[in-house]
């Protein structure tokens, strides 16, 4: 009986060479460059409220307009206080959501201070800007809100803004005798107060 042939015998194709490596192809692969962020659809807003503030306070409102479907007022810092007066003593936003701040440090006006209201009575939300250099007072609002009071010493706390008329400003959140303003840009991520980390926590570093 004839032997089977075995598949090992069989002749096997000869592989074809790889081709040469392009020159550069052992360099890591470049990363791709990261789009700008979207911009936020701005539009202005119109009704019967903008059109009284614009009425009444003319060119110390910069901008009227809906961001991102939401109000917003920029005002020169020095009508902030009588613009967020009149909204809440003629259009009724009585509450105060928040006080905040943004730091710009390559602006001439290093600081946006942010004041968000709300009015039960209409369900209605604005937001209003103003800008402000370093060393010049922001006007505390707290005769008008008294929750104003720890908010604006929050905003002292983390962006050393302080508040003309405040009736205690002083920290809030970081201890009285921390050096420095945690977010303010120039305030690296890792950055800390090591010698109050080393005397009150008892450690080299809180990193």
């Amino acid at each position: 009986m004839p032997d089977t042939p075995n598949s090992d015998d069989k002749p096997r194709p000869t592989p074809s060479p790889r081709p040469p490596a392009a020159a550069g192809a052992d360099r890591p692969a470049r990363r791709p460059v990261p789009k700008k962020p979207a911009e936020m659809p701005c539009e202005p807003w119109e009704g019967d409220l903008p059109a009284a503030l614009q009425d009444r306070f003319g060119d110390s409102l910069g901008r009227v307009v809906l961001l991102g479907g939401q109000k917003l007022l920029v005002a020169d810092i020095a009508a902030a206080f009588e613009v967020l007066s009149c909204l809440k003593q003629e259009h009724g936003f009585d509450y105060l959501v928040d006080v905040t701040a943004v730091h710009w440090p390559d602006k001439p006006e290093q600081f946006e201070i942010v004041w968000t209201l709300y009015s039960y009575s209409s369900n209605e939300r604005v937001r209003l800007k103003a800008g402000l250099a370093e060393g010049q007072l922001a006007p505390s609002v707290t005769a008008l809100y008294s929750s104003a009071n720890w908010l604006e010493r929050e905003v002292y706390d983390m962006f050393g803004v302080e508040f003309k008329d405040h009736p205690d400003l002083r920290r809030i959140l970081m201890p009285d005798e921390w050096e420095g303003f945690p977010l303010r840009k120039e305030y690296g991520i890792v950055q800390q107060d090591s010698d109050w980390v080393r005397e009150n926590l008892k450690i080299e570093s809180a990193q």
